[in-house]
């Protein structure tokens, strides 16, 4: 990684940019037309999108995962990945749980009364990315909370491996956590499935998960007309920010740990120390050579810094403007910037806070708002899952108190048939 000593702010601009490969119109032009193909045709559009596309025939053995498959993926799975399974669900549960929000209800005057309540969202439909590396952690993350909110039924979309089954992982996770049916679909043709619906795949009233740049896009798609989502997000993303007491290979090791995820992932360190700087870029050398990933990661770096800023106010600035996914604070007094912090997905205490611990189990969910999407959208929580319905109830006596309100307002805003809606009352 490249180190910069105090950019300007045009500079900064620059080298904070993150990889616009979601915003290529290839890549829409592409995702509308394979949006466009599963809507009209259904299954049909989905066997031949995949034979194409992910190079794997379902046509002789259908998009749904069998209740035989789901068994047998039992038997596959470790006994040491299953406890550890265990325990993320148990941390993610206990954490989203506490989330739970009690009835609002409030005597606005006398004789007027209204109250809010949460009601899951009926069918959500939750991606799963496949790929170069199966998360069934994000199984957890995001069937946990639709369970936890009561969300009547949960459909999962993951792609299928080259022989057509599905990550035993994957599957045992899907099933411990409660999800209702699982499909072998992925990319832009599984969410184009989720959001319109096909002979074997019923229409679902929000999607969820991350994906790549044609997942992104689909989801963006889709949400303009047909189904909700859960957010924006494309490539993940971390910044690490560091003073002197910051330890380079806890840093290093975060950096790395981020840009593995996607070659156009994005990995950012922001420190006041220019010998820390340069102690983060040797580590990041030594600890490259032993992943498993070392090509893609190194993909990944191309568009990764290390910036040397002379002040910590100036570190709070660049952070809210950037607004990052993850957000790991690695210094001696990290509480000092924590609550100046206004744009970021999910933040990282202390040296000894990992952004792998949110990852995986420490209870926080990993499905964030990515590129500066964290300015206004909130990561997954418990409240994604579902919708506030508010009410009223008026009394004659609390109308009586009340209308002559609602006339002059409907009134002024040249509505005569808002106010009459009060005065043949009133009447």
């Amino acid at each position: 990684m490249d180190i910069y000593v105090n950019p300007t702010r045009e500079e900064l601009a620059v080298l904070l940019g993150r990889a616009t490969v979601n915003k290529d119109e290839l890549v829409k032009n592409r995702v509308v037309e394979i949006l466009s193909m599963v809507k009209s045709d259904g299954d049909k559009a989905i066997f031949e999108l995949t034979k194409n596309i992910d190079g794997v025939d379902l046509s002789e053995i259908g998009l749904v995962v069998s209740q035989q498959e789901i068994e047998a993926a039992d038997l596959l799975v470790h006994k040491q990945i299953k406890d550890a399974i265990l325990v993320a669900k148990h941390n993610i549960y206990a954490f989203h749980s506490a989330q739970q929000h009690k009835e609002v209800r409030v005597k606005t005057q006398k004789g007027v009364e209204c109250w809010q309540r949460s009601v899951p969202i009926n069918r959500v439909g939750l991606y799963v990315p496949g790929g170069t590396a199966p998360l069934f952690s994000t199984v957890i993350m995001l069937a946990v909370p639709a369970k936890i909110a009561g969300c009547r039924e949960i459909v999962l979309c993951t792609p299928a491996r080259n022989d057509g089954t599905i990550s035993p992982e994957i599957l045992f996770t899907a099933r411990l956590c409660g999800v209702d049916k699982i499909y072998k679909i992925g990319g832009a043709m599984a969410i184009g499935a989720l959001a319109y619906g096909s002979q074997s795949i019923e229409k679902v009233d929000k999607i969820f998960g991350p994906g790549n740049a044609y997942v992104t896009t689909a989801k963006q798609i889709v949400s303009l007309f047909d189904t909700a989502i859960d957010m924006p997000a494309g490539p993940s993303e971390v910044m690490v920010v560091g003073d002197a007491t910051a330890n380079p290979a806890f840093v290093a090791s975060d950096l790395l740990s981020q840009a593995e995820h996607g070659s156009d992932s994005q990995a950012i360190f922001i420190t006041t120390d220019n010998n820390v700087a340069l102690r983060v870029a040797e580590q990041i050398d030594v600890q490259l050579e032993s992943l498993s990933r070392k090509q893609l990661v190194e993909n990944s770096l191309k568009c990764s810094r290390i910036i040397v800023v002379d002040e910590i106010p100036e570190v709070v600035d660049i952070i809210n403007d950037y607004a990052p996914e993850h957000l790991i604070i690695s210094m001696d007094e990290p509480y000092k910037i924590v609550d100046r912090v206004e744009c970021a997905g999910s933040i990282f205490i202390g040296h000894y806070t990992p952004e792998s611990a949110g990852d995986y189990a420490s209870g926080t969910n990993h499905t964030l708002p990515t590129n500066g999407w964290a300015k206004s959208y909130s990561g997954v929580n418990l409240d994604s899952f579902t919708k506030k319905i508010t009410y009223q109830s008026i009394t004659k006596e609390g109308l009586r108190n009340l209308g002559n309100i609602i006339e002059i307002m409907a009134d002024a805003e040249g509505l005569t048939a808002h106010r009459n809606a009060v005065s043949i009352r009133l009447k």
